[in-house]
Order: structure tokens, then C-alpha cells, then sequence
């Protein structure tokens, strides 16, 4: 299995995500929402991008896993969403953002979803 390597990593990230929105929220003393404070909803924010578009993207790959898509794929696939959304979150979450490593992010964690679908039509039909 392919899969649970980037969903482990992925996950790792999810972590590292989660911990800078408590810390965030600890030297803000924000408990709920953002306190109209703009570090906060840029953390907040960054945390949330990610759990919108990863577990929808792994489990495309999963699919073509079970479809039985080449290893090659699979990593390819895999490390494309990985790329994706660390550089994804390390440049939307700086101050000032670094706003093509979001876009380059962005691009590739659709290119990962949009290939994974496709892939997963491929193989089903």
C-alpha cells in the first residue's frame, strides 16, 4: 500500500497545523473564533484550507489504490498533493503570505485531485 505513506504525512502536517492554532490562540488568550484578530483567522485559515481539500484528494488516491493504479502513480500522485499543501500552508501562513508558493500550492493539490479523478474514471469505465 501506497496510500497511508502521504496520509501519514499529511497528517503529520494536519498536526503541525493544529499546534500553531493553539499556540495562536494561547498568546492571543483567543478560545473561540478568530477575537477579530487577523494572525489568528490567517492561522485558523490555513488550518482549515488544508482539512478542505486533503481528505477529499487521499481519498481519490486511495480509490485508485484499490483500482490498482501503478506505483508510479500513486507516488507521483502522492507527492504532488504533499508538495501541494506544504508549500500551500508555509506561503499563506507567513506574514506577509508568499503568495505564489500559495498559488503553486493551490495548483498543485488541484492538479492531484484533477488527475486522481480522472485516473479514477479511467480505470472505472
Amino acid at each position: 500500500m501506497i496510500t497511508p505513506i502521504y496520509a501519514a504525512l499529511l497528517a503529520l502536517l494536519y498536526v503541525w497545523l493544529s499546534i500553531k492554532v493553539i499556540g495562536q490562540r494561547r498568546s492571543e488568550k483567543i478560545s473561540y473564533g478568530d477575537g477579530s484578530n487577523t494572525s489568528m483567522l490567517k492561522v485558523m485559515r490555513t488550518h482549515s484550507n488544508f482539512v478542505e481539500y486533503t481528505p477529499f484528494a487521499l481519498l481519490l488516491i486511495l480509490m485508485v489504490e484499490i483500482q490498482g493504479g501503478g506505483s508510479r502513480s500513486l507516488h507521483l500522485l502522492g507527492l504532488t498533493l504533499l508538495a501541494g499543501r506544504l508549500l500551500h500552508a508555509y506561503g499563506f501562513g507567513r506574514s506577509p503570505q508568499i503568495v505564489i508558493l500559495r498559488q503553486l500550492g493551490m495548483g498543485l493539490t488541484f492538479t492531484a485531485i484533477a488527475v486522481a479523478a480522472i485516473v479514477n474514471l479511467v480505470i472505472a469505465v
